[in-house]
């Protein structure tokens, strides 16, 4: 009997589920700089790829770059980054602002704060298995959709 989105069965929709679950706590513990887990990610891995393009951060996120352009845009309007003309007026690049340095740094014991939030909850070993268990499948199909 084929599986439909909503049954347990279905790995994404099962994914999907746990990954809101744990954004929450995450969400929870950055609410006082006021952003989510998922603007975090963006300003890390923009602070680790200053001068990228939209491009270049989308793949890195693995994210469809017209969700990530929608996503930039309260991070722009909030002062944390700047998205500046390439030398290609269609290539945009991205570097945050010393108000984006400073939120991400205030985030970032908040963030350790939820990570060992979510280790006690599941425990140690659940979550250095769960995040292997991760890496492997996300080689595994990075690999086959490349």
């Amino acid at each position: 009997m084929p599986l439909h989105p909503g049954d347990p069965g279905c790995i994404c929709y099962r994914l999907r589920q746990t990954a809101r679950l744990i954004s929450r706590t995450y969400d929870h513990f950055l609410a006082p700089v006021g952003i989510s887990i998922g603007q975090f990610g963006i300003l890390a891995t923009l602070a680790a790829m200053q001068g990228s393009s939209i491009s270049e951060l989308a793949d890195v996120l693995q994210m469809e770059r017209t969700t990530l352009t929608r996503n930039l845009l309260p991070l722009k309007k909030l002062g944390y980054i700047e998205i500046e003309e390439g030398d290609d007026k269609r290539a945009k690049s991205l570097c945050l602002t010393r108000a984006g340095e400073e939120t991400l740094s205030d985030a970032r014991p908040l963030w350790q704060a939820a990570q060992q939030s979510v280790e006690q909850q599941l425990g140690k070993a659940e979550v250095q298995s769960l995040s292997k268990t991760l890496d492997g499948a996300m080689d595994r199909l990075s690999a086959s959709s490349g």
